[in-house]
């Protein structure tokens, strides 16, 4: 799967999930330097990460993501994010991002997510953490995890 060709505005919002993640942690999320956009891409955990919408959107799913979730990047990227849980865990996904929103970043993050196909796995250990510019606004949240099972 090739890296879409980002715009300005998305290049930006990518960025975003890296220097955030480090801002949080003191740590880089993946080795990048000017290649950031493509070693977030090319990572071999998986990476998501949604806007701030009143539902919120996916703008972010690298290839590793993108393959557990059986989708393309367009696709991916229109997809309310709370729709890739199962309807009988999305209250679930709801109290982990109350949880991220109060305490900035988690790393302990497990829960079922579904494929576009209906394919069922679980994420364990995942890092979900608050998105924020460098002025220290709200732009989302995201997650990285490198564990999961199908069920």
């Amino acid at each position: 799967m090739q890296m879409p060709d980002l715009d300005d505005a998305q290049r930006a919002h990518v960025a975003c999930i890296a220097d955030s993640y480090a801002r949080l942690t003191g740590q880089p999320l993946v080795a990048g330097g000017s290649g950031l956009a493509a070693a977030l891409w090319s990572a071999p955990l998986a990476i998501v990460a949604h806007g701030t919408e009143a539902d919120p959107i996916f703008f972010f799913g690298n290839r590793t993501a993108l393959s557990l979730f059986e989708m393309n990047f367009d696709a991916f990227t229109r997809l309310p994010s709370r729709l890739s849980a199962e309807p009988l865990h999305r209250d679930e996904r709801a109290r982990l991002l109350e949880r991220v929103t109060r305490d900035g970043i988690i790393k302990d993050y497990a829960g079922v997510r579904v494929s576009a196909t209906g394919k069922r796995f679980r994420i364990a250990n995942a890092a979900v953490w608050n998105l924020t510019d460098a002025q220290g606004a709200a732009a989302g949240q995201a997650a990285a995890f490198s564990e999961w099972h199908p069920l």
